[in-house]
């Protein structure tokens, strides 16, 4: 039998759009722009460490990470980013969205300072306070995930649900361009306070002590916009959803969200205490597996795949920037000045395409929907991986000292910055809005979690497993710690083949768009054979 709607999730659905819909977006946004600017100051970052920590004055070369340090380096985040998802994802819908929330932004704030504070004079005990905090900073960045896109898609209207989430999403876009911005300036500063020549002209003077500050510094001013939304985050409401749906207290839920829409609600407790017992099934129970299980493994596959083909593609970035002039070779810069130039090269790329991309999303995503922005995001993609991948060293040029020539170098960027741009006008974007859509309010924060810890499962492989298998099949071509590969344009097209799977995998996830998130989750009872079932549904109802 349907459950009659709550008057407090009616109004909720239809509200106009209001202030407090823009506070939320950047209130649940910071998250969003912390993992952003921690993602993009890193590279830079590991170059300084390199020079700093791990020259060897046999080798002729400026100083970089071992590849055993690498990976610890940037994997320790995405290892705690999944951990952090699962975890807070089941705490949101145990504890509350809103009695967690501070506790994700605070972790980000305490470990952003004290990865700038790692202590030491050596390599080691610098990297290894460095790894431990960057694993619970990600840890904190993870819960984010499930949290922030759970309470936007409770707060949204059903009209612009879907540009609300994307538009906590985009402040990614921010913290790319932050990040970047932040490196070029500390970098600019120092440099311009510390001169120093190449490393061809003097290999100890063009890294100046003084660099040791610019990565911290780079660090921990990431750790300022969580700060500044801190109080306002502590100060929203819980969402009326967990309040009236699963902690079954209707009067509380139209108190609070009566102050936020600034009307009178009714409580309504009764048609809270008439609901069907059929819809308390448990995580993985058969009754949720029935419902929702071909729905889940579509959020979680195409998440994992979409992952593993964008952290990926920094396997070729190098190769990019060396080759249209961005990017000198490593002996040809003091340290500062790489530090520069690789965040500079890094915010050309975000501003000429992720950026955009995130807000054509948020343009769009309520007007096409989700599936079909996911599904052309993926086709793009794919057309465009192979278009790298077949002719690339075509494309890219022949190694001619520190660069490469005879290449097509504006056909290389094009397609490179193509691939970015329809990752986040695609898959980037909607794997993280649906799983805020599809389940019930008991589960939804447990299931975002999962979904996204499948994306982070496949930026592992993504980031570590391909940068392995990237490696040259010659061995004088390998570089120094790595074992022999499959090659670069090999690994490419298997970057191709996950984004082709991708594809194939978007059919099992329904369209959300236009749709009630009660409705959708099956929640009312009445409509949930139309619109939540495992087969995909492509019909957007004129009315909710």
């Amino acid at each position: 039998m349907a459950r009659e709607r709550l008057e407090v999730l009616t109004a909720l659905d239809k509200a106009k759009t209001q202030w407090y819909h823009f506070t939320a977006i950047i209130i649940a946004g910071m998250g969003f722009f912390t993992d952003a600017y921690d993602l993009f100051c890193i590279p830079p970052v590991t170059k300084v460490l390199g020079r700093l920590y791990y020259y060897d004055p046999t080798t002729g070369k400026p100083g970089s990470l071992p590849p055993n340090v690498s990976l610890a380096v940037n994997g320790v985040a995405l290892c705690g980013t999944l951990a952090g998802q699962l975890f807070f994802g089941w705490l949101g819908d145990k504890l509350g969205r809103k009695k967690v929330y501070g506790v994700t932004l605070m972790l980000m704030v305490v470990c952003s300072i004290g990865s700038g504070l790692s202590f030491g004079s050596t390599a080691k005990s610098v990297i290894t306070t460095l790894c431990f905090f960057r694993f619970w900073l990600g840890f904190g960045i993870g819960g984010d995930y499930p949290l922030s896109a759970t309470i936007m898609s409770e707060y949204a209207n059903t009209k612009t649900r879907g540009a609300f989430i994307a538009a906590v999403f985009a402040m990614q876009g921010f913290g790319i361009v932050a990040g970047s911005a932040v490196a070029i300036i500390v970098a600019s500063g120092f440099r311009h306070g510390y001169p120093r020549p190449t490393f061809m002209q003097d290999p100890i003077a063009s890294t100046p002590p003084q660099a040791d500050f610019v990565w911290r510094i780079i660090l921990m001013l990431g750790s300022v916009p969580a700060i500044l939304t801190y109080y306002w985050r502590m100060k929203m409401p819980e969402t009326a959803r967990f309040t009236a749906l699963v902690a079954k207290n209707a009067k509380q839920a139209a108190s609070d969200m009566s102050r936020v829409l600034e009307v009178e609600l009714e409580a309504e407790q009764e048609k809270l205490e008439d609901s069907s017992p059929e819809n308390d099934y448990v995580l993985f129970s058969k009754k949720f597996v029935s419902r929702h299980g071909l729905q889940l493994l579509g959020t979680c596959s195409t998440w994992f795949l979409f992952d593993i083909a964008f952290y990926s593609q920094n396997l070729f970035q190098k190769d990019v920037f060396t080759a249209v002039g961005w990017l000198p070779a490593p002996k040809k810069m003091s340290a500062l000045e790489e530090v520069y130039r690789v965040a500079r090269a890094q915010s050309l790329i975000a501003l000429c395409s992720t950026v955009p991309g995130y807000w054509v999303t948020v343009l769009l995503i309520d007007r096409i929907g989700r599936f079909v922005i996911q599904l052309q995001g993926f086709f793009f993609m794919t057309v465009f991986m192979f278009s790298l991948a077949i002719p690339y060293y075509h494309l890219r040029g022949q190694p001619c000292g520190d660069k490469f020539c005879h290449g097509h170098h504006l056909t290389f960027i094009i397609l490179y910055s193509l691939t970015f741009f329809f990752s986040n006008f695609g898959p980037n974007a909607t794997t993280f809005i649906v799983p805020a859509e599809l389940f019930p309010a008991r589960l939804r924060s447990t299931c975002h979690g999962i979904s996204a810890a499948s994306g982070k499962a496949g930026a592992i492989v993504g980031a570590f497993g391909f940068l392995y298998a990237a490696q040259s099949t010659h061995i004088s071509e390998v570089d120094p710690g790595y074992p022999k590969g499959i090659g670069l344009k090999n690994s490419l097209i298997m970057l191709g083949v996950c984004n082709a799977l991708g594809f194939f995998f978007t059919l099992l996830v329904p369209e959300t768009n236009g749709i009630s998130l009660e409705d959708l989750s099956g929640e009312t009872g009445d409509r949930y054979e139309k619109f939540a079932s495992g087969r995909p549904n492509r019909t957007m109802p004129s009315e909710v």
